[in-house]
């Protein structure tokens, strides 16, 4: 309350002081035609301001206001053209992906049975192989016994006779081996 007391006496002061020293906005004789002239001079500020720049700034905002809503409206239908694109191009992933695994699919189940009808004929083929080596070693084993003796009969002759140096009967040199390869024959054949 104190303050304010002061103020209020500051003020009155610096009023008396200001209309002695010829200030004429603080005298009261002119105050009537500052308070026209304000009032004046403010209704055309109004008047102006009403007339011509208010609704110049309402339009602008008007249009700032109906341009951001079609902005966004555009943006929305943007949105919902990107997520239906985004479908689709998940539902292409998505097809492109299964097209693969069953062209995969196909692909393992021809070269799978590509790789069993090589794998079979391949078997039939060693099969082949196998009997027909097989036989050849059953003939060689059946032709063996016989060449053996030869070379042995062979064999006998020339030993005997580069030791006695004489001719030795090979009739009788093959009744020994043949006799020699019958005893035998069991171990080695199993005949």
């Amino acid at each position: 309350m104190g303050k304010f007391l002061f103020l209020s006496v500051f003020l009155a002061s610096a009023v008396n002081s200001a209309e002695k020293a010829g200030m004429p906005q603080l005298n009261t004789e002119f105050w009537v035609s500052q308070i026209f002239w304000l009032t004046v001079t403010f209704s055309i500020l109004f008047v102006l301001l009403s007339k011509f720049i208010l609704p110049k700034i309402s339009r602008n905002l008007e249009t700032r206001k109906s341009q951001i809503l079609e902005n966004i409206s555009a943006a929305e239908k943007q949105r919902e053209e990107s997520e239906l694109k985004i479908k689709e191009y998940e539902e292409i992933v998505k097809k492109s992906k299964n097209e693969a695994k069953n062209f995969i699919n196909q692909a393992k189940k021809k070269l799978s049975r590509a790789i069993n009808l090589k794998k079979e004929s391949l078997e039939k083929e060693l099969s082949k192989e196998i009997k027909k080596v097989e036989d050849e070693i059953e003939e060689l084993r059946d032709k063996a016994p016989e060449r053996i003796n030869k070379i042995a009969i062979e064999t006998s002759t020339d030993l005997l006779h580069q030791l006695i140096g004489t001719d030795v009967n090979s009739s009788s040199i093959s009744a020994i081996v043949d006799d020699l390869s019958r005893r035998k024959m069991n171990k080695y054949y199993g005949n």
